[in-house]
């Protein structure tokens, strides 16, 4: 019997990640980098789909991979509607237009259904999906609730990542993920996300994507909200300006001049008080809400999960463990394979192991 093989499609600012897997393992691997010029002849990321579309087909063609032999194309997800529940959906219709709207936001996460779409379409045999978007919304009601009814808060987060090593921490302890009390935090790429798991849903959790939590390498996390609104209105800033400065422009990046976590530890190391100021209040915003979170589950906490390449350095992961090890035992999973856990989703889901959701 011949293994069912999975194409993964992950798209970031200036690359897009792909790699098929037979079964559990990865049979090839390539990171696409697109050029600042080629990308800045796009007027919004969406206007990009073709070019990265054709881009994955170049390189298919070129590595002589075997597209009718792909049962499925699973992507990273974007900023669709609220999800109700984790897991595995279908791209349909409706989903690659709410991608393509922004339904909640523009991203590059929002190319990941569309191009998967896509190229489940130009194979014989195979099927679309997002796995764990970061839209997936458990939350309970109280979690919801803001100081004006004006606004509530919502779930945007790295909802995959985090299932994905809470889900392997209850396997590496014998223990079912819907049976545990957890509080996850990831350091991403841009923002961070701290959740708290409370018997295989996330009933709580800061919006990481332009809303609130710790500031991060790229992004600013909560800001003084009367500060906020004097900059809006200042006149010195558009809307569009202002939402990058918080998405994209914040952070680390904006107190010192990067968002490479490599490039700041060298910093460090080297006796560069700034780097290291800012880095550490970094982290004691990150201990802070992880507090938050443990007050959610009422300090009945299993375990603190910490993930992300940032641990990878000692200073981190001991500054954030020093603060919160009073509360429970803490792991730390230092390397998170997004492209592992989309594929494995998706294998599942062809095989008939969990349910695959309709949008």
């Amino acid at each position: 019997m011949i293994s069912k093989e999975i194409l993964v499609v992950y798209p970031e600012s200036e690359t897009t990640k792909i790699a098929i897997y037979r079964g559990n393992n990865v049979i090839f691997l390539k990171t696409i980098k697109h050029k600042a010029e080629e990308l800045a002849e796009f007027k919004d990321i969406i206007n990009q789909i073709d070019f990265r579309y054709q881009a994955i087909k170049n390189e298919l063609i070129d590595n002589d991979m075997n597209s009718d032999a792909i049962e499925a194309v699973v992507a990273r997800g974007g900023l669709i509607k609220p999800l109700k529940k984790a897991g595995v959906y279908l791209v349909n219709v409706q989903m690659v237009n709410d991608l393509k709207i922004g339904y909640q936001g523009v991203h590059e996460t929002n190319l990941g259904g569309i191009l998967a779409d896509l190229l489940a379409k130009s194979f014989a045999n195979a099927q679309a999906f997002l796995a764990d978007p970061v839209v997936v919304d458990e939350l309970e009601d109280l979690a919801r609730v803001t100081g004006h009814p004006l606004f509530t808060r919502k779930s945007i987060f790295h909802a995959l990542n985090q299932k994905y090593v809470a889900r392997k921490y209850a396997k590496s302890n014998a223990k079912c993920y819907d049976d545990l009390r957890l509080v996850v935090a990831h350091v991403g790429g841009g923002g961070i996300s701290i959740g708290a798991h409370k018997r295989g849903r996330v009933v709580d959790v800061n919006q990481a994507f332009d809303g609130g939590g710790p500031f991060a390498l790229t992004r600013t996390g909560s800001l003084p909200v009367g500060k906020l609104i004097e900059v809006c209105f200042s006149g010195k800033y558009t809307e569009s300006e202002i939402r990058k400065m918080v998405t994209s422009e914040g952070g680390l990046k904006a107190h010192l001049g990067t968002s490479n976590i490599h490039e700041i530890n060298q910093r460090i190391e080297a006796g560069d008080t700034e780097a290291e100021f800012y880095a550490k209040a970094m982290g004691y915003q990150i201990a802070k809400f992880i507090g938050s979170a443990c007050a959610v589950l009422d300090f009945n906490v299993d375990a603190i999960i910490l993930s992300g390449q940032i641990f990878s350095y000692n200073r981190f992961t001991e500054y954030i463990s020093y603060k919160v090890l009073k509360v429970a035992p803490i792991a730390v999973y230092q390397s998170v394979n997004d492209m592992d856990a989309l594929a494995m989703n998706a294998l599942l889901a062809i095989q008939g192991e969990i349910e695959i959701n309709q949008y």
